[in-house]
């Protein structure tokens, strides 16, 4: 982080420090396993703990003081009386003190992960460039990953997640965006939002969050994207796959892999750009469409743009990971997180990839859907049928929308309670060259099933990263 006294902290934050003054200049952290020297531990208080319980633990790893709502004997404590505002405070002061940092703001109901992890992989080689570790994209992730930053990064990739509307707003006022990305907008989170209307309204916040300056990069192929460009006094550029878009992937190609190749038109500069992703699912064309825009639109050259799609791989655990095991199957883990949309792509990618081999869906239960939820999971079970998807296993009871709509449209469906059974229906089902793909949100944890079946069947797991929604 750029460093800061706790005396100056306590200035940004509106706090009092209580105790004697030293110099931050490691990471910020809120878990005090994380402290190391010279940082600062962020003390929240949360549904099952307070952080300030765990203080003294950070100091003994090398923090020099806390940002807490009460003194604490005997450590430096600047003493707020709303950590959370605090902690957004000086994210904020940290930005201030980046004259140069240059801010993309990502948002959309999916998508956004491998998006930042695809951005941040393109603009690495030309500047020092900070991003979210996994999914850091909430009023709590976005100020840690800010307090990253560096008098030397020159730039800011914000993943800007949401449940409510105001949220967005809140968190572009923690990290300006100059470009603001609008992947698409799902039903994720319905049912803590309401409406569809209410989700379009949340994400729609990022570009109205832009300056005259700024530039909205907006998804055409999505009509409640598209409207936003009368929501922004930035510029606009629409990307998509559709005859309207200004910037458009043509002669697109996937591989055995399910890797697209393809050639941009209309990026700024350049009649005709061919790339060719290192990611696997049709999916990531829109995602690279936007990375694109962006990257030019920060300096990048063409050929650079092209180098950074070929040679950027998944960062963030469980998103489309696909693992060639040695026993000759081919598993494929997108178990994060899932939602309607995120299903079928992850459906359409497991057929592609399946082509002449058994496919096998591990589907597990899409939560925070509210009342679509019944219709949504029937609707994936459906859609897993008309794929011809040829075995499905269903993992839980709210997976039994899944499994009726399956079995009615005639695919042998397995049931499982919990994952310890669908581990062994698994292993009974598993043989070379299936196809096998596991996708569900996180709590219904088919993730780790994945990768418990990966090391069973010798393959090797990526670095593990923080679980965050």
């Amino acid at each position: 982080m750029i460093a800061f006294t706790l005396n100056e902290i306590a200035a940004v934050t509106g706090g009092t420090l209580h105790g004697d003054d030293h110099r931050v200049d490691g990471a910020v952290v809120t878990d005090s396993r994380e402290a190391e020297p010279g940082s600062l531990y962020v003390a929240r208080i949360g549904e099952h703990a307070d952080g300030h319980d765990f203080a003294g633990s950070a100091i003994e790893a090398g923090a020099v003081g806390v940002l807490g709502s009460r003194p604490l004997p005997g450590i430096p404590t600047v003493v707020v009386s709303d950590v959370q505002q605090a902690f957004a405070d000086l994210a904020r002061a940290v930005v201030d003190r980046a004259p140069r940092l240059r801010i993309v703001g990502i948002t959309g109901s999916s998508g956004k992960t491998s998006t930042k992890d695809l951005l941040a992989q393109v603009l690495a080689p030309v500047g020092e460039t900070v991003a979210p570790v996994g999914s850091y994209n909430s009023e709590v992730g976005v100020p840690l990953t800010v307090c990253r930053v560096t008098g030397d990064t020159r730039f800011l990739v914000a993943e800007m997640g949401a449940t409510n509307i105001g949220n967005i707003s809140y968190l572009a006022r923690i990290a300006p965006p100059s470009i603001g990305i609008v992947l698409n907008v799902g039903t994720a989170h319905v049912g803590e939002f309401g409406s569809v209307e209410a989700i379009a309204q949340t994400k729609g916040e990022l570009v109205e969050a832009l300056p005259t300056t700024g530039l909205a990069v907006l998804n055409s192929d999505d009509p409640r994207v598209a409207a936003m460009v009368r929501r922004s006094v930035a510029r606009v550029v629409t990307v998509g796959r559709g005859a309207d878009a200004q910037v458009r992937a043509i002669d697109v190609e996937l591989d055995e892999q399910d890797r697209p190749s393809f050639t941009i038109t209309g990026l700024d500069g350049v009649p005709a750009l061919p790339v060719r992703l290192g990611l696997h699912g049709e999916h990531q064309i829109g995602n690279a469409l936007a990375v694109a825009v962006a990257a030019r639109e920060l300096g990048v050259a063409p050929e650079q743009i092209a180098t950074g799609l070929a040679g950027a791989r998944p960062v963030s655990r469980w998103r489309m990971e696909v693992h060639q095991l040695p026993s000759g199957v081919t598993l494929i883990n997108d178990a994060y997180n899932a939602n309607p949309d995120s299903m079928g792509a992850a459906l359409h990618a497991l057929q592609r990839m399946g082509r002449g081999r058994r496919t096998i869906a591990v589907l597990g239960e899409m939560r925070e859907l509210g009342g679509l939820s019944a219709s949504a999971h029937r609707d994936v079970g459906m859609t897993a049928a008309a794929l011809g998807t040829q075995v499905v296993v269903a993992v839980g009871a709210g997976a039994e929308p899944i499994a009726a709509a399956a079995e009615s449209a005639g695919v042998p469906v397995e049931r499982a309670a919990d994952v310890e059974e669908a581990h062994r229906i698994v292993m009974q089902l598993l043989a070379p060259p299936d196809v096998i793909l596991f996708k569900s949100s996180r709590d219904s944890g088919l993730r780790y099933l994945g990768d418990r079946i990966t090391v069973e069947q010798g393959g090797f797991l990526q670095e593990d990263g923080p679980a965050h929604a």
